[in-house]
């Protein structure tokens, strides 16, 4: 069976995410979704919220499954006996680093990276620029999955309602 992790801290997962995500599923008999917790950094969402709307935005994709680490990715890789990560490219920007990571985990733990260049549709979407959009008070519909859209309208109206005049 192929196997393979698509890693990410998926706050809030996008419509680029979900793009990698559906050509990766595409190409391996199971693909896992790992979100990573780290526990240094607060998210927006807490990390049961974001693998619930991966888990909604990748719901007909019956060899996709949401799952969570923390750690290195290299030991997630070896206990679930997973050969290969893909990760997801926007320009060349994202290469740079990925290409580092990816020799890196190949030294460690003789992991495979598979690089999947983001659709041109979806190339300019990152968590951190819908989230910023999103709380400004922009539309973001088109950028992220209809669950998340309503989640990021809740959490914005949420903040708005919590602050004094």
């Amino acid at each position: 069976m192929r196997r393979a992790v698509c890693p990410g801290s998926f706050d809030p997962v996008t419509n680029g995410h979900v793009d990698v995500i559906n050509r990766a599923a595409g190409l391996y008999d199971e693909l896992v979704v790992a979100v990573l917790v780290n526990p240094g950094k607060a998210g927006l969402f807490p990390v049961e919220e974001r693998m619930d709307l991966l888990r909604d935005a990748v719901a007909d994709l019956p060899n996709v499954t949401i799952d969570s680490f923390q750690g290195l990715l290299v030991d997630y890789c070896r206990s679930h006996e997973i050969p290969v990560i893909v990760k997801g490219l926007r320009a060349v920007s994202d290469f740079e680093y990925e290409l580092q990571m990816a020799q890196m985990n190949r030294e460690l733990a003789n992991v495979e990276t598979l690089f999947v260049p983001t659709a041109p549709q979806v190339g300019h979407l990152s968590s951190s620029l819908v989230k910023q959009i999103a709380m400004f008070g922009g539309d973001v519909s088109r950028l992220v999955p209809k669950a998340v859209h309503e989640r990021l309208l809740a959490h914005r109206d949420e903040n708005r309602s919590g602050q004094t005049s």
